[in-house]
C-alpha cells in the first residue's frame, strides 16, 4: 500500500497556507496520486473558514503534530478469529496468513484476547500432561469441525462443556471400571471398531462417542445411543491422531491470552515501545475507539520507515513546521518566503519563487500540467492570492500574481474587488475573540542564531479596537514570550484602508532601543506604508536582531 502524503502548511495556518494545501493535494489527486491528503497543523482563521465554507471545499485534515504514532507504523486490515472458533481453526488461520499472533473477538467484533504460540502451547501442555487427567472445555460442534468428523447423533451440539477424554483400548471390564471412576464427569470416549467397548460406553451414558478410522456404528448400537442421549461422531483419522486433535477442539477464547491489552492508533511510539518489550510475542493488537481491531503492530515494525511522507506548502522553516516533521521523509516544498535553515539528507523538489502568494504558484502548476482547475479550487486559490496580497495592493504583489488572479477570476466569474472586500470583512472582525486567539491565528516564529522571535499579523479596517484592548494584547504577547523564551513577540496590525501598520511589541528591554520605528505610545510603533510581514518587516527585524549582541 502506498504511503500517505500529507500536504501541510505552517503552524497557525493563514488563508494562503490552508488554500495551498487543499489545492495542491487536489492537483496531485487529479494526476492519479490518490494518496495525497490536504492537512493543516492548526485551527483555521475565521477568514479561511469563511472561504472553505462559502465555496464548499472540505477543510484540510487537522493534524496537530506528527510525533511518531502507532498508526504510522502498524499493519492495518488484520484478520481476527471469533472467540467461539476452535483452537485448531485459529492455528490454521495463523499458519495460512503467516501470523505470529491472532486477535480474538466476540460476536460484535470487540477485542477480547490475543492468541500467540506461547499462550496456547502452555495451555495445551497442561491439558496433555501425563501426570494429570485430560480435561478440556469444548463442544460437539467444535470437535466435529476440528476432526472433520461425520456426525451420526448430535445432542445440544453448540453447548460448551468441560470433559474428560478416554481412549477405549483396554478389555471391557477394565474399561468399565475406568468409566465408573469418571462417572460424575462429562466423558468423551475415543474408540475404533471394537463393538464391545462402544456398547459399554453407550450403556454408561457418556457425553460423546468418537469412532475412529471411519468405522461405522451398528444400527442396534445407534438406536441405543440415541435412546441414551449419547452423541456420536465418526472421525476419518486413526485413534492416535484423533486423540491428539481433541485438545485442539477447545474454544480459542480458553487458550488465548486475555492479559494482553490493545494499543490505539493515536498512541505515541514512546508509549507503546515498553509495552511491546513486555509482550511475549513482541506484538500487540491495535483497536479503535469502539474496541474493534483495526490492525497489529510489532517491535520490528518500528524499525521500518513510517507510512507517512510530507509536502510543505507556504513555509520552509522548521520552526514554523508541524511538530515532529523531522521523523518523516520530506518530498517537496512549495513556498514564496525567505529560505530558512531546512536541510535534508536527500534531494527533494524545492519550488520557491518571489511572488505574493503560494496560491499563485500552485494555480500555475495546474496550468503548466495542462490540468483544468475545478471551479471550487479556482475560487479558493483566488482567495488565497487576494488574502496574501491585500487584494493585490501589498508591496509583495507581482505581475504574475495579478495575471493569475485575472485568470482565476475568469474561470470562477468572481469579481476581484468585491471578493477581496468580502475576505477582509471576514478576517478583520475581532469582536468576541480573545487576544490570544487573534495573536495565535497567524503567528510565525523566526530564528536568528540562538535567538528566536515571533511576529503575528492581522489585517483590519480600523486598528482602534486593538489599541483599546492594548493591555489584553500585551499580556498575551508576554505569555508567548515567556513560553518560547523569545527575544520578543510582536503583533503587526495592518490597516487595509491606509495601507500602513502599527506594531505591538513585547520584548527584551535591551533590544527595544534597536527599533527605529516612530513610537505612538509605549510598546506601540507606527509603520508607515508597511503592509507585508514577509517582504518589509521581517528583513528589517532580521537585520536588527543580527546586530543585537546580548
Amino acid at each position: 500500500m502506498e504511503n500517505t502524503v500529507y500536504v501541510i502548511g505552517h503552524k497557525n495556518p493563514d488563508t494562503d497556507s490552508g488554500v495551498s494545501a487543499s489545492a495542491y493535494a487536489c492537483l496531485r489527486q487529479l494526476q492519479g496520486y490518490t494518496n495525497y491528503v490536504a492537512a493543516r497543523a492548526g485551527h483555521l482563521s475565521p477568514q479561511t473558514e469563511y472561504i472553505f465554507t462559502r465555496f464548499k471545499v472540505p477543510y484540510p485534515e487537522y493534524i496537530p503534530d506528527l510525533i511518531p504514532k502507532t498508526k504510522y507504523f502498524m499493519h492495518d486490515g488484520c484478520v481476527t478469529v471469533p472467540d467461539t472458533a476452535s483452537l485448531w481453526a485459529a492455528i490454521g488461520t495463523m499458519n495460512s496468513k503467516g501470523y505470529k499472533v491472532l486477535p480474538v473477538v466476540d460476536k460484535d467484533g470487540t477485542y477480547r484476547s490475543l492468541l500467540h504460540y506461547d499462550a496456547f502451547a502452555r495451555d495445551v501442555l497442561k491439558i496433555m500432561s501425563p501426570d494429570k487427567k485430560t480435561a478440556i472445555t469444548t463442544s460437539i460442534d467444535l470437535i466435529r469441525s476440528t476432526l472433520n468428523a461425520q456426525p451420526i447423533i448430535e445432542k445440544n451440539s453448540t453447548d460448551q462443556f468441560k470433559c474428560s477424554v478416554l481412549v477405549g483400548a483396554s478389555e471391557p471390564h477394565s474399561f468399565k471400571e475406568m468409566l465408573d471412576a469418571h462417572k460424575s464427569e462429562n466423558i468423551i470416549v475415543i474408540v475404533g471398531n471394537r463393538e464391545d467397548i462402544q456398547e459399554t460406553a453407550i450403556d454408561a451414558g457418556i457425553k460423546l462417542l468418537v469412532i475412529t478410522s471411519g468405522f461405522v456404528l451398528k444400527k442396534e448400537l445407534r438406536e441405543k445411543a440415541y435412546a441414551k442421549g449419547v452423541s456420536v461422531l465418526i472421525s476419518p483419522y486413526a485413534t492416535s491422531a484423533t486423540a491428539m486433535l481433541i485438545p485442539y477442539a477447545a474454544p480459542v477464547s480458553n487458550m488465548a491470552d486475555a492479559g494482553v491489552e490493545p494499543v490505539h492508533p493515536e498512541d505515541t511510539v514512546a508509549k507503546i515501545r515498553p509495552l511491546l518489550q513486555k509482550s511475549v510475542s513482541r506484538c500487540l493488537p491495535v483497536t479503535d475507539q469502539n474496541d474493534k481491531v483495526i490492525g497489529l503492530i510489532s517491535e520490528s515494525d518500528l524499525l521500518h520507515d513510517p507510512n507517512v511522507e510530507v509536502v510543505l506548502v507556504d513555509h520552509n522553516e522548521p520552526s514554523q513546521a508541524v511538530e515532529g516533521l523531522e521523523h518523516y521523509k520530506l518530498r517537496e516544498v512549495i513556498d514564496h518566503h525567505r529560505l530558512g535553515n531546512l536541510a535534508t539528507s536527500y534531494p527533494i523538489t524545492f519550488i520557491n519563487k518571489p511572488v505574493g502568494a503560494t496560491s499563485t504558484l500552485i494555480a500555475n502548476m495546474y496550468r503548466e500540467s495542462r490540468i483544468s482547475i475545478p471551479v471550487e479550487i479556482a475560487s479558493i486559490l483566488l482567495c488565497g492570492i487576494l488574502a496574501d496580497t491585500l487584494i493585490l495592493q501589498s508591496t509583495t504583489t507581482t505581475d504574475i500574481d495579478r495575471e493569475t488572479a485575472e485568470y482565476l477570476s475568469n474561470i470562477t466569474n468572481l469579481d476581484i474587488k468585491q471578493l477581496g472586500e468580502d475576505l477582509i470583512a471576514a478576517g478583520s472582525h475581532i469582536g468576541g475573540r480573545t487576544a490570544g486567539e487573534v495573536i495565535r491565528q497567524d503567528m510565525k516564529e523566526y530564528t536568528e542564531g540562538k535567538l528566536i522571535y515571533t511576529v503575528s499579523q492581522i489585517e483590519v479596517d480600523n486598528p482602534s479596537e486593538i489599541l483599546q484592548r492594548k493591555k489584553e494584547f500585551m499580556d498575551e504577547l508576554a505569555i508567548e514570550r515567556r513560553a518560547r523564551k523569545a527575544l520578543f513577540c510582536a503583533l503587526l496590525v495592518t490597516d487595509i484602508t491606509s495601507l500602513s501598520s502599527i506594531l505591538l511589541f513585547e520584548g527584551d528591554n535591551t533590544f527595544a532601543p534597536f527599533l527605529t520605528f516612530p513610537q505612538k505610545e509605549k510598546n506601540v510603533y507606527y509603520l508607515k506604508d508597511v503592509v507585508s510581514r514577509k517582504k518589509q518587516l521581517i528583513p528589517l527585524l532580521t537585520e536588527l536582531v543580527g546586530r543585537f549582541n546580548p
